[in-house]
């Protein structure tokens, strides 16, 4: 198996040329879509030219209607070269707003499915989006992966090792195309980092990698199963496995050893649902010895009155640091700063996405992995994040809280025994 593909075509062909090289025609006509639903509801589609809509080569069917299955929706629309035909989730109030959102774009009214094997059962569905909870992302592979559809899996793929390998291997046995969803590589500020260090060489040899998530807690979910370990397999499994894959994608090897400390600081100690007490961590301190001598390292704290990321590459040639940041109701500000010393020109800039992408969920992210996906239809072959990409964050995330409870570092390959 091949651990990071970095010189895949979307590396090549998309980040050669930075952020804005994705202007494609379908691309800048969802400019256009994006407003058309706003002040030009009067037109008949004989009258449409640049709000008119593509004919959809795809047919999406979303399992999970909470927030990630809402975007996917957006974003599926927003896209246009797909439409969303069905949904399905037990929770009949997330299936109705999953819908409205559709609707409000203008689109039709999704489908509502009564159960997964209906939903795989419809032969207008050419690609099934798994956005349940974590913990039952498997169960529903189960279901999913016996049919002739391509797959998009949300982040974590599971919630403990051994369910994360047999998630592997339905996917990797799979014969469509798969798509995990760390879509963080497609960040703006991850883009322009990914072009710097890869395709233009600018810190030279990586020596070092470091992640900072400063944020608000954990949202509410149904049934609030993201506030507990037996639901999400720890916070440095459930959230962070974003970071690790940036992390390990920046290393170019394979994690070794992680040692880590963290705590439930603030966050929902006085919370408990149908009598069981929360039990997530709120902060954490993570370091990653990988095989090739990187060292890596993660900080979280998730009690902070607004979100900062931050990505730092030393190399033997610079330095590059990556970050989005913003306060309660600012607006998000991005800032990638190379230091080159007397080897190049040091700069600073500040890469974005348009606002109506930026705006379509995870800052722009997930509207460019959905370009990703779909492009991977058409062609038939994965681009990554690939299924083992999905294991190897999990391993450290795994890692992570292995160490927490014992004290002591934990050999990630004692996890994959």
């Amino acid at each position: 198996m091949v651990f990071i593909d970095i010189t895949s075509a979307f590396y090549l062909g998309h980040q050669e040329r930075g952020v804005a090289c994705m202007a494609d025609e379908h691309l800048r006509a969802a400019s256009h879509r994006a407003f058309a639903h706003r002040g030009f509801g009067y037109l008949a589609e004989q009258d449409r030219f640049l709000s008119a809509r593509e004919t959809p080569q795809f047919g999406f069917a979303v399992i999970g209607c909470g927030i990630m299955g809402q975007e996917h929706v957006r974003n599926t629309i927003l896209e246009g070269r797909a439409e969303v035909v069905g949904l399905y989730d037990p929770a009949a109030q997330s299936l109705a707003c999953a819908q409205k959102v559709a609707t409000d774009m203008g689109a039709p009214v999704p489908r509502a499915y009564a159960s997964v094997d209906e939903l795989c059962a419809d032969e207008q569905v050419d690609a099934v989006f798994i956005c349940s909870p974590n913990h039952t992302h498997l169960q529903v592979l189960q279901q999913v992966s016996q049919v002739e559809k391509a797959i998009f899996v949300e982040k974590p793929i599971a919630t403990d090792v051994a369910d994360a390998c047999a998630v592997v291997k339905l996917l990797e046995a799979h014969g469509r195309v798969v798509r995990i969803g760390l879509q963080y590589r497609y960040k703006a500020v991850y883009q322009e980092a990914i072009a710097e260090v890869f395709n233009r060489g600018a810190v030279g040899s990586v020596k070092s990698v470091a992640m900072v998530e400063h944020r608000f807690p954990f949202l509410d979910k149904v049934g609030q199963w993201n506030k507990f370990n037996k639901f999400t397999g720890g916070t440095l499994i459930e959230k962070c496995c974003h970071y690790f894959d940036l992390i390990n994608l920046f290393a170019q090897s394979k994690p070794k050893r992680v040692f880590a400390i963290g705590s439930q600081a603030v966050n929902f100690r006085d919370f408990e649902y149908q009598g069981v007490p929360a039990d997530g961590l709120d902060q954490a301190a993570v370091t990653i010895e990988y095989a090739n001598g990187v060292l890596g390292s993660f900080n979280l704290s998730m009690f902070v009155p607004g979100s900062r990321e931050e990505l730092t590459v030393c190399g033997d040639g610079g330095r590059l640091s990556a970050a989005e940041s913003a306060q309660f109701g600012e607006v998000t500000q991005n800032r990638v700063e190379l230091w080159m010393g007397d080897r190049g020109v040091s700069r600073r800039v500040e890469p974005k996405y348009p606002a109506y992408i930026h705006n379509a969920g995870h800052h722009g992210s997930t509207f460019y992995e959905h370009v990703a996906f779909v492009d991977d239809m058409i062609k038939g072959k994965n681009s990554g994040p690939t299924p083992e990409d999905a294991l190897w964050s999990i391993l450290v995330g795994a890692a992570a809280q292995q160490s927490i409870a014992s004290g002591r570092p934990v050999e990630v390959a004692a996890l994959m025994d």
